[in-house]
This record gives C-alpha cells, structure tokens and sequence, in this order.
C-alpha cells in the first residue's frame, strides 16, 4: 500500500519527498491495515471456546461498545456505541467476545446498516439463542466534513431477531435497557 499512498500525496497535489510527508506512506500503509484488519480475522477464532452453557432466560446487554469504522462509500471514518443483547437458549457467551465481534466486523469498509446486521447474524449463528438484538448509534464523518455536513447528525439503526423481532414487549425492554 505504500506505493498507492506515495502516488496519491502525489495525486493530490503535495510532494512526498518534503520532510513532513516523507514517512507518511509507510504510517498510512500500516494505519490502514490495521483499520481494516478484521478481513483476516474469523469468528470461530475470536471465539476460542467462550461459549459455555447455562441455564439463564433472562436478558443478557453489553451496551456502549465503542465502535469505529471506514464508510465504504467514502473511506472516511463513522464512529460511535454498539448496543447489543440476546436471550440466551442454553449457551452464554463471554462477554468480551461480543465486543471482539464488532471490532471485527467494523475494522472493516461497512455502512453501519450492514455491520448491525453482521453482529446479529454471527451472535444467532453461534449462540442459536432465543433471540438477539442490535443498535447502532454513529457519527459519520462522510457527512460532516464533506457533502451536507452536519455536525451533531447521529444514525441509529437496528437489527433483530428471534423474540426481539416477534415479541414487541421483548423489543421494548431492549430499548428501554440500553438507554
């Protein structure tokens, strides 16, 4: 990535031989391999055997994961809290792991309706639980530095399964837990 990053400072119309620019691809090459490290990540990997089995119904909520990621539209970062929660069936997960997955699906290019969806669908895949639920709440800086740019915009976006879509008392008590 080094020769793309050097090409375009060049591009752009800067020179990257000038003293504050001459390390600059290298730092860029290696900030964005690790921006986008979670394409060489997996999720059986990331859970290492942190599934452990239980006999608890009620609801289990990490809320205010800090999330950052790269709008594929733009490049540019959007950035914010993850909200997630689920009913377990018979098998919990460690709690950590449910904010190593959003790491890895937001170290990723995404739009922040899809990284929900992907947390969603890799919790129900290996919890298989009752139901799950996701809510993300970002600041994107694609529409605040550029386009209409709007500084305290916020986008909230859900994805649920299971109870949490069937049973609106389920959605409810989500909502009402993570605020």
């Amino acid at each position: 990535m080094e020769p793309l990053f050097r090409q375009l400072l060049t591009e752009i119309g800067d020179n990257p031989k000038r003293a504050g620019l001459k390390k600059t691809p290298r730092r860029c090459a290696e900030s964005f391999a690790f921006l986008t490290s979670g394409y060489g990540q997996k999720l059986e990997e990331i859970i290492e055997g942190a599934l452990f089995p239980s006999d608890t119904e009620g609801m289990v909520i990490v809320k205010d994961i800090e999330m950052y990621s790269l709008c594929e539209h733009h490049l540019l970062p959007f950035f914010g809290k993850v909200h997630v929660g689920y009913i377990p069936d018979k098998t919990v997960i460690g709690l950590s792991k449910i904010a190593r997955i959003v790491d890895m699906f937001a170290r990723r290019l995404q739009v922040q309706e899809r990284l929900g969806q992907e947390v969603c669908d890799a919790l129900e895949r290996v919890l298989k639980p009752k139901g799950v639920g996701v809510v993300i709440e970002a600041h994107h800086l694609c529409m605040m530095m550029r386009g209409v740019q709007k500084q305290h915009s916020l986008a909230v976006t859900s994805a649920v399964k299971g109870n949490f879509k069937a049973d609106q008392r389920t959605r409810q008590e989500f909502l009402e837990l993570i605020r």
